[in-house]
């Protein structure tokens, strides 16, 4: 995802069954600022973390809520969800909760689940609503220009879905797509790699991945991009689409998609330590807590 105003990230990896059942509803929630205290640390905890981080033992966590696999709301609390602030009897649960729960533990607090607009997660951090990014968002140069981000957490990557009946279902190299009428999201890489195609009909970004899979199953638009890693949950929910494969892959763009969390500028002792727990966690517990997140998608 580029651009400073961040809407939905990128990757959806392997989820947009939750995508569509839980993008059906509405995400868009305002959060009043927190109050910047010094949050209190267990002696196991990072005796480092910035005074500024953290409200009175709680971590406000921004997310959507709403783009499985990272994340989605569920109304039932259990070993892998946070509450969301605000709302009674609703949890976020997802691969971005896994590793904020992580770092709520390290640095001795609390997470909590704020949800808001994916466009609006970098001003809510710099104005200090929230204290941390966990929102299967991809750190980019100009992201970066506003605020910090963790070492990646999970990398995933790029394709186009069509309608199983289309004539681009067949392609055989991203050339066919000459002409053809592409949709992205927002302010993410879902909408930038879409330059890739050389003489697309690059169309008007929408806000959120489930608005890209309306327009797609309306027939307004040739194809969508989405995150290859989403595709089961995606395809689950949405059976009359297919991935487009060439040359033996679904991976159709260059561009990667790390996912970063991300942080305030000014507390590098706090991002130090979340480095610390991420780095920590080895390859193999990150995709099985992946396979794990997929095996309980919301349907």
């Amino acid at each position: 995802m580029s651009n400073e105003n961040l809407t939905r990230r990128n990757f959806l990896k392997a989820s947009g069954l939750g995508v569509l059942s839980v993008g059906g509803m509405s995400f868009l929630t305002a959060c009043g600022p927190s109050t910047a205290t010094t949050s209190d640390t267990s002696s196991d905890s990072s005796s480092s973390t910035d005074s500024s981080f953290g409200d009175n033992g709680t971590m406000r966590v921004g997310m959507e809520v709403a783009y499985p696999p990272f994340n989605w709301q569920v109304s039932e609390a259990t070993d892998n969800t946070i509450p969301v602030e605000g709302q009674d009897g609703a949890y976020a649960d997802g691969y971005d909760i896994y590793f904020a729960k992580l770092i709520g533990d390290k640095l001795g607090l609390e997470p909590v689940a704020v949800k808001m607009e994916f466009s609006g997660l970098v001003e809510a951090l710099k104005n200090g609503q929230i204290d941390l990014i966990c929102a299967g968002m991809t750190a980019t140069d100009e992201r970066r220009q506003s605020i910090d981000f963790s070492d990646a957490y999970w990398t995933g990557h790029y394709g186009l879905l069509v309608k199983k009946d289309s004539s681009y279902a067949n392609a055989t190299s991203l050339s066919d797509f000459a002409g053809a009428a592409v949709l992205g999201q927002r302010d993410t890489l879902l909408d930038d790699v879409i330059d890739e195609i050389d003489g697309v009909n690059h169309l008007t970004p929408v806000d959120s991945v489930p608005a890209q899979l309306s327009n797609l199953n309306q027939g307004t638009c040739d194809a969508i991009t989405f995150d290859v890693e989403n595709e089961k949950g995606l395809l689950a929910a949405n059976p009359d689409l297919v991935a487009v494969e060439i040359n033996g892959s679904k991976i159709l763009f260059k561009e990667d998609a790390p996912i970063n969390a991300g942080i305030a500028k000014g507390k590098d002792d706090t991002l130090a330590t979340i480095n610390e727990v991420i780095d920590g966690v080895s390859q193999d517990e990150r995709q099985q807590v992946w396979d794990d997140v997929q095996a309980r998608l919301p349907e």
